[in-house]
């Protein structure tokens, strides 16, 4: 039943980004504090993506080649189809939504879809930070409880603290765009590829595009977590991203957002999988290292989502106080995380409550459609 939603849910977010490319293509896209490109980029990969990015496949390549429902392509493959390119559809429907859509018909601001989408940025935001607690260990090795709850409290103080101001969003994000880069680059001289063996690993990439059909709807209940995890999240970074976007028209922004953050995506995975299949022991600086930026992602990722519903709930540090805000909201996000332990929450959940979000908005839009005029630049 899960994944026969999901599935539908999928076509009509695809459905939804041809209409808006067939009805306002040639329309420039512009945010309430527009941003140069590559630091919109920066935004949006870093406030996009968290921790799982850098750490997950190593532990993900060996399942992609031993289990039958993977067969139909390489590892490398698989792992790409689970970040990249076409599943960033996603954040293009929502943040032509709020740049092109929402401004009319105002639906985020009916009382009740303001607290539904809240919850959502709170419960998700708060959940990213569990997750990362959960899987400490497998990052850290021997990392004590006392570490690990010491680390996790003072990444979500960081993250509120970068909320309490949007430049520190926006460097911490360019920050950690170059670091990742540089992590790529270690990563690769570290695995020893050379540029053979890194055109190798993309050539192996390009197999996903044989087989990107496959990808649009779930094959595995692995591939299902991943697409509700995109669901999870896709609503609050279009809303967040959205502000930011500065000129582009709205099929450029399609095209940029397929290509741009799947180039990243896809050196990082080939130096990684270089390394996977090399047997080399990650440890000491380089695992340090991955840490290190995987910290930053979170810290990213979590300092966006806290600006996005502080800013929604006029909980601002304008209306609180600096240090009340940092107070207040450190509390909130650590205290969800700990009693995240003791309840069975699973990303799937929150995928469903916000699938359930997009089909209360389109029925919403139908109802206003008569406010959704042609833009005068359309």
């Amino acid at each position: 039943m899960m994944q026969t939603i999901l599935s539908c849910a999928i076509i009509a977010v695809l459905a939804a980004s041809l209409i808006l490319v067939l009805r306002w293509g040639n329309l420039i896209l512009v945010g309430q504090m527009p941003t140069r490109f590559f630091a919109f980029f920066s935004i949006l990969f870093t406030s996009g993506l968290d921790v799982g990015l850098i750490m997950f496949p190593l532990t993900e390549f060996p399942i992609y080649k031993a289990e039958a429902a993977y067969g139909f392509t390489n590892p490398l493959a698989i792992e790409f189809g689970f970040w990249g390119f076409l599943i960033w559809v996603f954040y293009f429907v929502t943040t032509c939504y709020f740049c092109i859509i929402e401004p009319r018909v105002k639906i985020f601001e009916i009382p009740w879809v303001k607290v539904v989408n809240n919850i959502i940025i709170i419960a998700t935001c708060a959940f990213s930070g569990f997750l990362f607690l959960q899987y400490l260990p497998d990052y850290v090795e021997g990392i004590t409880p006392f570490f690990r709850f010491s680390l996790v409290a003072l990444v979500v103080l960081a993250a509120v603290f970068s909320s309490t101001d949007i430049r520190y969003v926006k460097i911490l994000s360019l920050s950690s765009t170059w670091l990742f880069f540089a992590l790529i680059a270690v990563m690769w001289a570290f695995g020893g590829l050379g540029l053979s063996g890194l055109a190798t690993n993309l050539f192996q990439i390009g197999d996903y595009f044989a087989n990107i059909h496959r990808f649009v709807l779930p094959f595995s209940d692995y591939h299902a977590f991943y697409l509700f995890w995109w669901f999870a999240w896709s609503i609050m970074i279009g809303q967040f991203v959205s502000r930011f976007v500065d000129g582009l028209r709205t099929w450029q922004l399609l095209l940029a957002l397929l290509l741009i953050p799947s180039i990243p995506i896809s050196l990082w995975f080939s130096v990684l999988f270089g390394v996977y299949e090399q047997g080399l022991d990650i440890s000491g600086f380089m695992n340090g290292f991955m840490v290190l930026v995987g910290i930053i992602f979170v810290v990213n990722s979590l300092d966006s989502l806290t600006r996005l519903y502080t800013d929604n709930l006029q909980l601002t540090v304008d209306r609180l106080g600096k240090l009340k805000y940092i107070g207040v909201h450190w509390m909130l996000l650590y205290s969800l995380i700990l009693f995240y332990q003791f309840t069975p929450l699973q990303i799937e959940w929150i995928g469903l409550v916000v699938i359930g979000l997009y089909l209360a908005i389109t029925v919403l839009i139908i109802l206003r459609r008569q406010m959704l005029v042609e833009p005068a630049n359309g």
